[in-house]
């Protein structure tokens, strides 16, 4: 889009707020890299179950992990977000429940969303896209499902501090929005959004070469709702395909690194990608240049940057967590789950860093639960 002479004055000043948000981000990483520790996840060899993430009408399958960062209306600081993509029938795509889990257990529900939800494209079925913002808007995304097939191109929908659905967002290039990460501004936000719908359907089974990773600068006003201010495709040609198990693979997790490299969990390819200059570049960078492929990745899916700068993902086809360096060392394999047959497939989905603390929150498909490695 070309941008108006206000518009890019309101571009400039989120460009600024961005880059000494990196800048300490940045010094943070070196910090931390230069600290006695190998790496993040190094240290951590136990897993602990923190709680159920089954609400009372029985939705399954959590996907999306969210820490809260501020308490507001019914969020508490600390507390983590789990949205749910099946509903008690297990059905995929047509979770509508996010529960909120505190770090000792204590279950609650945030949100149930009505299926029929208006300005989603389809209905709805909570993805792995989830974000908390300190303002306390909760935005989740919603790839739905009709009969057992995909029935439309899904949204984001935007909640408030209480859970209540305020607006959603459809169009601007979403089009099953499957994992998000967030850079929060405060009076601005910036969403990377995985889409997975283009061309994918048609295709029937087959790989196309359509997937996403659309960026959305959110302007976040002192009282009002949140809009869209700009939006462009800083990645495109990623693989993805449609998938009995787990109903579509395409690109998946997304975490912004220091430099501001977005790294995309390239699921299909079984790579990690980088798409370099991710805040503020123009265009698409197509697949973005490979971190990593192969080796200890296997179908992976949830995607975070640890504090120090490495990349931990979770792999969908053994249950195992990987942390990558950004030069693409992947230097620590955790098992996480051992379930099923091969040991850990589909178990895994959405993580997060517990924040303070040397400790991955991630949800287990397998058991319905919240759980920590610790």
């Amino acid at each position: 889009m070309k941008p108006t002479r206000r518009s890019a004055a309101a571009f400039a000043a989120i460009v600024t707020a961005t880059a000494g948000l990196l800048a300490g981000t940045a010094g943070a990483a070196s910090a931390s890299s230069a600290s006695s520790a190998p790496s993040f996840t190094g240290p951590l060899h136990q897993v602990t179950t923190i709680a159920s993430t089954v609400p009372g009408n029985g939705d399954v399958n959590p996907y999306g992990v969210a820490v809260v960062p501020r308490g507001t209306g019914d969020l508490r600081r600390g507390d983590v977000l789990v949205s749910n993509f099946n509903n008690k029938a297990n059905v995929q795509g047509t979770g509508t429940t996010i529960v909120q889990v505190s770090p000792h257990g204590q279950v609650s529900l945030f949100a149930r969303i009505n299926p029929r939800l208006r300005g989603c494209p389809g209905g709805v079925g909570l993805t792995t896209a989830l974000s908390v913002l300190r303002s306390g808007w909760v935005i989740v995304g919603s790839l739905p499902t009709k009969n057992g097939s995909v029935s439309g191109a899904g949204c984001l929908i935007v909640l408030d501090q209480w859970g209540h659905v305020r607006e959603t967002f459809a169009g601007h290039g979403i089009n099953g929005p499957w994992d998000m990460s967030s850079l929060d501004l405060g009076g601005q936000a910036v969403l990377f959004v995985t889409n997975v719908l283009n061309g994918t359907v048609a295709a029937n089974g087959h790989t196309v070469f359509g997937g996403t990773v659309l960026r959305l600068v959110l302007q976040i006003p002192r009282s009002g709702l949140p809009w869209i201010q700009f939006n462009t495709t800083i990645a495109s040609g990623l693989p993805e395909a449609l998938n009995s198990a787990a109903l579509v693979l395409g690109p998946t997790g997304v975490g912004l690194g220091r430099n501001g490299v977005l790294y995309v969990a390239d699921t299909l390819a079984n790579r990690i990608a980088g798409i370099p200059d991710a805040v503020f570049r123009g265009s698409s960078d197509g697949a973005g240049f490979t971190v990593t492929r192969g080796h200890h990745l296997n179908g992976e899916l949830g995607l975070v940057v640890a504090p120090g700068g490495d990349i931990l993902t979770v792999n969908g086809g053994n249950g195992n967590l990987v942390e990558t360096t950004p030069s693409g060392a992947q230097i620590v394999v955790r098992r996480l789950d051992s379930s099923g047959s091969p040991p850990g497939a589909g178990a895994l989905f959405g993580l997060a860093v517990k924040p303070g603390h040397r400790a991955v929150y991630f949800v287990d498909d397998a058991t319905n639960t919240l759980d920590l490695l610790h």
